[in-house]
């Protein structure tokens, strides 16, 4: 079904708290060419009741100051012309100058085809202001609107930090008339819709409207939070006896074991959940989100266990949602929480083909080298390749019960011993246990299980949301550079 299009007007009626709204738009210059294209701007004028395809200005959204754009589509089908394009890269000029969040509310064609090539070409100014915006550290957020198309998607439209979309918005590179008269046959239907572009992981989500508020106020509390006051009182840590490490790993494995979902739901606050890559693929067992533990704001991206059983195991779409995350982080200059319980990666074709050994060496990669704070956290199991993608950090914490091996226990005990009989006398030798890990320098603290998280979930992923809040304050007061060598040293000492 196709979307109800509200104006540019009315989107910012329902997104700016009342009487906050204050254009920043001037008289846009004179870009007509000739007669013809001079009326046909007199008569969008006239019909839309704006003075050109695009209005800017700023509101306050729950409280917070954000900066707003808005294609009016009324007006030659929102399409950019010359003088579209300045009102908006002045509009991100000054939103980057006063700090501002911005949120871009895009409704259009493309590009206007009565100015040509050079109105073309303005998508570059555009998306050069939009990538100064983001590098200042300051949030991009994207609602597309129905229907948006061309140019606009192919540029500012598509650089969103977080994007999400109207039900039923007719969002595609090349619209679907122009298309049938280049190719004389419809465009296939139900490909460019909000809803299918969300299943592909090309948008974060499918919203109305009237709750796009609540967005935008989660991850502006995110963003507030980057410099927040950390609960000063010192989190539980584990301080026993080792004891053997094979009812751990029995443990990490019960259906009922908390795992990132749980932890989320429990410990964070403003959790905000994003989809896929944003260039076309998704990986059920991999979470990434924006989100608060106490003070502390982060990304968190983490894998689900239990969905890698019950669906898919870990492939390599979901590193390559994971890096989505590190960007993120950078971009948005908070730190990053990957979170480490997975049965182990695919085994398949598909994961051959799809590159699983490149994505997880490119993971330890941008990981170890990454700019801002780290913290990995093994929460249950830690099962081969797809566990150390996620592993390098500033700091790695640990619940009592979760692991960390190259194979699981059985694959261990099948290759020396040729059967799985053997498979907790492997994981004793190969010191895969939080006590063993922290001994030897892997992890850097333990936080308790009483007696088993599976028994007390809620209590649990308090206790492990409180460290890693403490962890992240601890960090975050760290010079950069002081600690980026310090994480590489970290794993250059590692049996010396």
């Amino acid at each position: 079904m196709t979307a109800p299009r509200i104006s540019a007007r009315e989107l910012i009626e329902l997104l700016a708290d009342p009487g906050t709204f204050r254009s920043w738009d001037s008289t846009p210059r004179d870009v007509a060419t000739d007669a013809a294209y001079a009326a046909d701007l007199a008569a969008a004028r006239a019909s839309s009741g704006v003075d050109e395809s695009v209005i800017t200005g700023e509101g306050t959204i729950r409280g917070r100051r954000v900066a707003l754009v808005a294609c009016e589509f009324r007006f030659l089908a929102g399409s950019i012309g010359l003088a579209a394009a300045n009102r908006l890269v002045a509009a991100i000029e000054r939103a980057t100058l006063e700090g501002l969040p911005l949120l871009a509310g895009p409704a259009s064609g493309g590009t206007r085809m009565q100015e040509g090539t050079r109105a073309f070409v303005s998508m570059i100014a555009i998306a050069a202001a939009v990538a100064r915006h983001k590098a200042a550290g300051l949030p991009y957020l994207v609602y597309l609107r129905h229907p948006t198309t061309g140019g606009v998607l192919a540029s500012w439209g598509s650089l969103g930090h977080v994007t999400v979309a109207e039900p039923g918005a007719l969002i595609g590179f090349l619209g679907p008339r122009v298309y049938e008269a280049l190719y004389d046959e419809p465009f296939p239907s139900g490909v460019q819709t909000a809803e299918n572009l969300f299943r592909h992981g090309l948008i974060d989500g499918v919203l109305a409207p009237r709750d796009l508020p609540g967005v935008v106020e989660r991850v502006l509390n995110v963003l507030g939070a980057r410099d927040a006051a950390i609960d000063p009182s010192p989190p539980e840590w584990w301080t026993g006896d080792a004891g053997p490490v094979w009812p751990s790993i029995e443990r990490s494995r019960r259906a009922s074991r908390p795992g990132i979902r749980t932890l989320l739901k429990h410990a964070a606050t403003d959790v905000l959940p994003l989809n896929g890559t944003g260039q076309g693929e998704k990986d059920p067992g991999l979470v990434l989100a924006l989100a608060r533990f106490g003070g502390a704001a982060c990304v968190v991206m983490g894998q689900d266990r239990q969905v890698q059983r019950r669906q898919a195991p870990l492939g390599p779409a979901a590193l390559r949602e994971a890096r989505r995350g590190m960007r993120l982080s950078n971009e948005l200059g908070l730190p990053l929480v990957s979170i480490i319980d997975t049965p182990g990666a695919a085994l398949s074709r598909e994961a051959e083909e799809g590159g699983l050994a490149g994505e997880i060496a490119r993971s330890l990669a941008q990981l170890v080298m990454h700019r801002g704070v780290t913290l990995s956290v093994l929460l249950g199991e830690g099962t081969g390749g797809g566990a150390l993608a996620l592993l390098p950090a500033d700091r790695t914490i640990a619940a009592r019960h979760a692991w960390l091996s190259p194979l699981p226990p059985e694959g261990a005990s099948a290759i020396v011993h040729r059967d799985t009989a053997h498979a907790a006398e492997m994981a004793e030798s190969q010191g895969v246990g939080a006590a063993d890990l922290l001994r030897d320098g892997i992890v850097d603290a333990i936080v308790p299980e009483h007696d088993d998280a599976a028994d007390e979930p809620l209590a649990f992923s308090l206790r492990m949301g409180r460290a890693i809040e403490h962890t992240i304050g601890a960090l975050r007061t760290q010079n950069p550079d002081a600690r980026l060598d310090a994480r590489l040293q970290r794993y250059r000492r590692l049996g010396r």
